[in-house]
């Protein structure tokens, strides 16, 4: 059965993937250096919340924004689980304003991103790092489709990918152990790109993305299925009749 070339997510719920399979993060703010972040969540609620060093000059610069804040870019990098020529497979600019946060809320805040997002480095917020909201105005997507942009009214009512959490061991094992299931998905690339190598680059409710590498450059393809997964069976199910095999018994343990 061939791929459902309509089939994708939406640029926001793209943005939400990318933002939780990130990395790596940095907060550009007018006149200083920019600043690394130890944590990073983007809230329901449609703002994020970084974690950043007390000494950090971003702290300082947020507290003389006051309550309006000052304009800041937060970067978030998502990069590939897998040992790929280039890593790198979307980066994400989140647009708005960035806002110190009460010292009396810190740790109350700090829990209610810990429920969501229980990052080890949260137990750090009052001690050695302070945290920042950053009130998003405007997100915007680039990978290897191009750029794209999204307002934060579509950003909030985005979800993240169901698979997310386990799409990092998914793709490993596929890579690792089943070459037979990615040369099947192969036959679904241009004939002048199945010399290559090939190997799965990400998976969520609404297909597989392929990294191909030629000497020349690399390809990412996307191989959509019917119709979007809800659940860990149906997307076995959905995997396997991509390859062609509806009863290929090697996919069970995904």
């Amino acid at each position: 059965m061939r791929p459902n070339p309509t089939l994708a997510p939406s640029t926001a719920e793209r943005i939400r993937n990318a933002c939780v399979h990130a990395d790596h993060a940095m907060l550009a703010l007018p006149g200083v250096d920019p600043a690394s972040i130890t944590v990073h969540h983007l809230r329901q609620c449609g703002d994020a919340v970084i974690a950043v060093p007390m000494d950090s000059p971003a702290v300082r610069a947020a507290a003389r924004g006051g309550e309006g804040g000052v304009q800041a870019v937060l970067e978030l990098t998502d990069r590939t689980p897998l040992p790929l020529r280039e890593p790198v497979r979307a980066l994400v600019w989140l647009r708005g304003r960035v806002r110190a946060v009460p010292s009396g809320t810190q740790r109350l805040l700090a829990s209610s991103v810990a429920e969501d997002h229980p990052h080890p480095a949260l137990l750090d917020v009052g001690h050695t790092t302070t945290l920042l909201r950053l009130m998003i105005n405007s997100a915007v997507l680039a990978d290897s489709t191009g750029a794209e942009s999204v307002c934060h009214a579509d950003l909030r009512e985005a979800r993240p990918d169901p698979f997310w959490e386990l799409e990092a061991a998914w793709l490993q094992h596929m890579d690792a152990d089943h070459a037979d299931v990615v040369a099947q998905l192969a036959r679904h690339l241009p004939t002048r790109l199945r010399g290559g190598a090939i190997h799965p680059l990400a998976i969520d409710r609404y297909g597989i993305s392929l990294r191909v590498e030629t000497d020349e450059e690399d390809h990412d393809i996307r191989l959509s299925f019917q119709t979007p997964v809800e659940d860990v069976q149906s997307l076995s199910r959905a995997v396997r009749i991509l390859v062609g095999c509806p009863f290929l018994h090697g996919m069970r343990h995904m």
